[in-house]
């Protein structure tokens, strides 16, 4: 979930995710930060949800250590399941390397929800995304940029956070008039 809250992606996109779209190392000794490509879905046809939803975005540290460790576990689920392992170089994969369904990922989610402390019924993996959006939002990131970042076409994004917002007006309108 991590992936979700760091970077922004859709859990249709994670879902279809495969190794090989996504690098861990960069490119040493110049400006290459390790990256992931956000170009399929689970959706029919395996597109994402628009043109713009396309995009490859550099990951944050915390990301590539977490995705370091995932495909280690994933190693080692592969080595148990032995013979019944399918490989489909899904990142997020069941425990013989097939495609997660959404219900599988909601069960997940709401399972490490509810061992959190959280109620796990009022929270899904979309709401991952708001944790990436508010804060980026609070911190001042125009949004344009956080709409790209997150795939939408336009610059409606979901935040929880508007004190910044409205902070902002009044900021602005005493320079102006002062």
């Amino acid at each position: 979930m991590a992936l979700i809250d760091l970077i922004g992606a859709r859990t249709e996109e994670l879902r279809a995710l495969v190794w090989s779209e996504l690098d861990l190392g960069g490119k040493p000794n110049t400006d290459t930060p390790p990256w992931i490509a956000m170009w399929c879905s689970v959706r029919e046809g395996g597109d994402t949800r628009t043109r713009k939803s396309r995009r490859s975005l550099a990951l944050p540290r915390r990301c590539v250590e977490a995705l370091r460790e995932h495909r280690a576990q994933q190693g080692r689920e592969r080595e148990a399941a032995g013979a019944k392992w399918q490989e489909n170089d899904l990142v997020f994969a069941s425990l013989v390397g097939t495609p997660l369904d959404s219900h599988n990922v909601r069960r997940a989610f709401r399972k490490i929800v509810k061992d959190a402390g959280p109620p796990a019924k009022d929270w899904t993996p979309r709401e991952m995304r708001h944790g990436f959006v508010s804060p980026l939002s609070g911190s001042g990131i125009p949004l344009e940029d956080i709409a790209r970042l997150v795939g939408h076409s336009g610059t409606a994004v979901y935040r929880k956070q508007i004190r910044p917002v409205l902070l902002g007006g009044a900021e602005a309108m005493d320079r102006i008039f002062t």
